[in-house]
């Protein structure tokens, strides 16, 4: 078992991880639900931080990467808050996206 642990990346560990991920994944995610499931209503502070968890995930998963490559990443971040107040968060996305990729592809 403890070979497991060592190579994590084989690829005869590679199904078993992704399974133990969604496993975990369940788990943590229902686990949440039966929580709050319990409270007749909640305080409008904790609502409205519950409602903060997915923009401040996204930003802690794209700010450090995108400090750190340059300013191509930077333009794309800019731009992608500009789009965030009209658009909807998949196009705002897909245009961030887009301009990393196609910046990318021309050499910057």
């Amino acid at each position: 078992m403890l070979e497991f642990f060592m190579s994590p990346g084989t690829p005869e560990n590679v199904f078993l991880i992704i399974l133990l991920t969604g496993v975990v994944t369940y788990i943590t995610r229902s686990g949440g639900y039966v929580v709050l499931s319990r409270f007749k209503s909640l305080h409008p502070r904790v609502e409205a931080a519950l409602e903060a968890v997915p923009g401040a995930v996204l930003v802690t998963l794209v700010l450090p990467p995108a400090l750190e490559n340059g300013s191509l990443e930077i333009l794309a971040m800019v731009a992608a808050l500009v789009a965030s107040f009209r658009f909807s968060a998949i196009w705002v996305l897909g245009l961030g996206m887009f301009i990393v990729v196609a910046g990318r592809a021309y050499g910057f």
